[in-house]
């Protein structure tokens, strides 16, 4: 379980590293527009996307959510030996963590823009597959330290 959990964990986080990372969030009368930028159809790019606010508040909480994802991978590969049980909870806690944070996220910016001539784009969808991706791969991690038969885990003590 904890392998389909690390297998999740990266294509999720690419997915949200790509749609953090690219001006293709919103599309309207040939312009695009991300969290950072905003490219017009003539080619000319800036870096006033929108309402301050909403943008601010979408940067942050995505930006949140890949640093997350990233430690809650980084906890998934580590997830060996003597500390594994631990390691998968941490992984796990990380990573539904990561999905909330890019859930509210994308959330923010789906009610900033409600009512507005913008269409959504391909980093935008991409952002909801990391977010599925995300969360499903810290409840594979919260599966496996639950289900983990080693050792440490039981109150025994072996025998």
């Amino acid at each position: 379980m904890a392998a389909g959990g690390l297998l999740c964990a990266a294509v999720g986080l690419s997915a949200l590293l790509a749609a953090t990372g690219t001006e293709f969030w919103l599309r309207g009368r040939g312009d695009n527009v991300g969290l950072w930028r905003i490219c017009t159809a003539g080619g000319r790019c800036g870096t006033d996307p929108g309402p301050p606010a909403m943008w601010d508040a979408t940067r942050a909480l995505m930006l949140l959510a890949v640093l997350a994802a990233a430690l809650g991978f980084a906890a998934g590969l580590s997830a060996a030996g003597a500390a594994r049980r631990a390691r998968e909870r941490v992984a796990g806690i990380s990573l539904v963590l990561a999905g909330l944070l890019a859930l509210l996220g994308l959330a923010v910016c789906t009610v900033g823009v409600r009512g507005s001539a913008w269409r959504f784009s391909w980093s935008y969808i991409l952002g909801w597959v990391g977010v599925v991706l995300i969360g499903s791969a810290g409840l594979f991690h919260l599966c496996a330290a639950a289900k983990d038969a080693s050792p440490e885990s039981s109150e025994s003590g072996g025998g």
